[in-house]
């Protein structure tokens, strides 16, 4: 049992080895990925626009929770007029960045995966090295580079969901003060401390690791089928485990 478990452990520790390797070799590689501007491109549109839908929907419906969760609450001790500033804190330290983390690394990483993966088992990034074609350069630096592009931004697009979602519920269903809910809003919410800590680094630091696994993942997987399958699961719940590990260590140091 002792010897399975320590396998365990050298797998796991040879896959983050072998992914901080990966990491440095796409950092090599960008500046030779400058030249395919409009695979990069293609890819934002892939990773971000097309994931505008659920990233959109999520923050409305978390939002409308939240709002209907905290005014429960804040009922108790008579400070319901303060269900806005609970519910835009939450989103912007919290909920934004982690749960549009997860949903990108669901949908977009997987699907990065997929496709890196289907590529190394249908021989194609062997025959671009075979042209004279880097591989790293042509189709993983550019998917890198989109995650990192697109993940801030699908936060910042998830957090004014979620705040919407808050309103609607709190001003138009519980009949919170209009006035009240937003002037108390914007004296609580810190620019700094919320929005660029809060929102932007996190999500910046989240775009990385989950476009790094993914890319990784489908690079490296076995040339076959089950191969590509077992990447993509990989994919999921190595970031979902990196994402809530770096959240609290993002946590720790900025609150």
């Amino acid at each position: 049992m002792t010897t399975r478990d320590d396998n365990v452990v050298t797998r796991s520790l040879a896959q983050i080895g072998a992914c901080g390797l990966f990491l440095v070799t796409l950092l090599r590689a960008i500046p030779r990925s400058m030249r395919h501007g409009r695979e990069t491109i293609r890819q934002i549109w892939f990773v971000g626009a097309m994931s505008l839908t659920i990233v959109m929907t999520c923050g409305l419906f978390v939002g409308m929770v939240l709002g209907l969760q905290l005014y429960d609450v804040l009922s108790i001790f008579g400070g319901t007029s303060a269900t806005g500033t609970v519910v835009a804190i939450a989103i912007y330290r919290e909920l934004g960045p982690v749960v549009t983390a997860l949903l990108f690394a669901g949908r977009a990483g997987t699907s990065v995966t997929a496709e890196i993966g289907l590529m190394r088992a249908t021989d194609q990034l062997d025959a671009m090295e075979m042209m004279a074609v880097d591989p790293v350069a042509y189709v993983a630096a550019p998917r890198f580079l989109a995650g990192v592009v697109a993940l801030p931004l699908l936060a910042i697009v998830f957090c004014a969901m979620g705040v919407f979602g808050g309103h609607l519920v709190g001003v138009t269903w519980l009949g919170i003060d209009n006035g009240t809910f937003w002037s108390n809003m914007t004296a609580a919410v810190d620019i700094h401390k919320d929005i660029i800590d809060g929102v932007l680094l996190k999500s910046i630091a989240f775009g990385i690791v989950v476009s790094l696994i993914a890319v990784f993942q489908g690079y490296t997987t076995p040339p076959t089928s089950e191969g590509v399958a077992y990447a993509t699961t990989r994919t999921v719940v190595a970031s979902s485990i990196a994402i809530l590990a770096l959240d609290f260590v993002l946590t720790s140091f900025l609150i």
